[in-house]
C-alpha cells in the first residue's frame, strides 16, 4: 500500500492528519474549515478564501494537498460528514468543555470523541496492511515494538497481548535501548513504530535503523505522510478527536489500542495451536492471584 492511500475516510480526520505537513497558508486555511465545516459548505471558493486571508487559489491548491480534486470534492465531503453527524445526533456534541460544565456535558464531549476517533479509524483502516503486518507478526523471529511517551502506553500494551499467546516480542520505550536493540534485527525480524505524530526522534531514529538491518516495519500514527510512516513497509493509520484539555497523543489513545487490537486478534487467528497453548497454560494465573475473603 502507498502512503498516499492511507487517508481517513471524513474530512476532518483527513485534514487534521494532513495539517502538520501542510505550510503556512494552507495551515490557515484548514484550521479555518475545521473551525466552521457548515458555513465552509455553503461557502462560495471566493467567500472562503476572503475568510480564511487567503486568495481561490490557495483554496484550489488546498484541496490538492488533502487528496481532493477540486473544491466540489471538498463540499461533497463536508456535506457526507455532516450527514452522518445528523444521522448519529449523540456525535455531533463539540469538543470543547467550558469551566462552568457539568459532569453530563463533560461525559458527553468524551465520548462523543472517542466514539467518532474510533468510528474514523474503522472506516479509514486498511486491512489488508493490518492483515499483511500480522502475517509479518506471525511468521517473525524476534518482534521489537517502540514507542514514547503516551505513545509508550499503547507499545507496551502490544507487547503484553502478543507475549500472551507466545510472541518472542521486545518493547522499547528508551531510545537508546531501542537503537540497540534495532541494531540486532534482521531480515526474519519486525519492528512495529507507534507514534501520533509519527515524527518523534526517539521512534523514528530505532525504526530507520531496524529498516536499514533489513527488518520488517510497521507504523501505527495518525500521519500517513510522516517520517515515521515514509519509513514503514506496512502502515496502519489512526484518527483522532482532541478536546478540551486532551490534544495530540492524549486524544489518539483509544484509536490506537483499537488498531493494536486488531492486529493482535490477527496475530492470535494466524498463529493457531501456539497462541491456543499459550492462552491456555496461562488461563489461571488471574484466578491463582484473586483475593479470596476469609471466613
Amino acid at each position: 500500500m502507498s502512503i498516499e492511500q492511507a487517508v481517513p475516510a471524513d474530512l476532518s480526520a483527513r485534514i487534521r492528519a494532513a495539517e502538520p505537513n501542510l505550510g503556512g497558508a494552507l495551515r490557515d486555511v484548514a484550521q479555518y474549515i475545521l473551525a466552521d465545516l457548515p458555513g465552509t459548505m455553503h461557502a462560495s471558493i471566493g467567500e472562503l478564501a476572503t475568510g480564511a486571508g487567503t486568495s481561490p487559489a490557495t483554496i484550489t491548491r488546498f484541496c490538492r494537498a488533502i487528496g481532493l480534486e477540486s473544491y466540489r470534492e471538498l463540499k461533497l465531503a463536508i456535506a457526507e460528514e455532516l450527514g452522518r453527524n445528523t444521522v448519529n445526533p449523540a456525535l455531533n456534541v463539540g469538543a470543547g468543555i467550558e469551566p462552568n460544565d457539568d459532569m453530563e456535558r463533560v461525559a458527553a464531549v468524551v465520548i462523543s470523541a472517542d466514539l467518532q476517533a474510533i468510528q474514523q479509524t474503522a472506516a479509514q483502516l486498511d486491512l489488508d496492511e493490518v492483515d499483511e503486518a500480522a502475517k509479518a507478526i506471525t511468521r517473525a523471529r524476534r518482534v521489537d515494538v517502540i514507542g514514547t511517551g503516551g505513545s509508550g502506553t499503547s507499545a507496551t500494551e502490544l507487547q503484553l497481548r502478543l507475549h500472551r499467546i507466545g510472541c518472542p516480542v521486545w518493547v522499547w520505550t528508551e531510545n537508546h535501548l531501542a537503537e540497540t536493540s534495532a541494531h540486532l534485527l534482521g531480515s526474519d525480524d519486525v519492528a512495529v513504530g507507534i507514534s501520533h505524530t509519527g515524527s518523534t526522534r526517539e521512534t523514528v531514529e530505532p525504526m530507520a535503523i531496524a529498516r536499514e538491518q533489513g527488518a520488517t516495519t510497521i507504523a501505527i500514527t495518525n500521519r500517513a505522510q510522516s517520517p515515521l510512516a515514509k519509513l514503514a513497509d506496512h502502515v496502519l493509520t489512526t484518527a483522532a478527536l482532541e478536546t478540551s484539555f486532551r490534544h495530540g497523543g492524549l486524544a489518539a489513545r483509544h484509536s490506537q489500542l483499537v488498531v493494536v487490537d486488531c492486529l493482535y486478534i490477527r496475530v492470535a487467528q494466524l498463529s493457531g495451536d501456539r497462541a491456543s497453548n499459550a492462552l491456555n497454560r496461562t488461563a489461571g494465573i488471574t484466578r491463582a492471584h484473586a483475593y479470596r475473603e476469609r471466613s
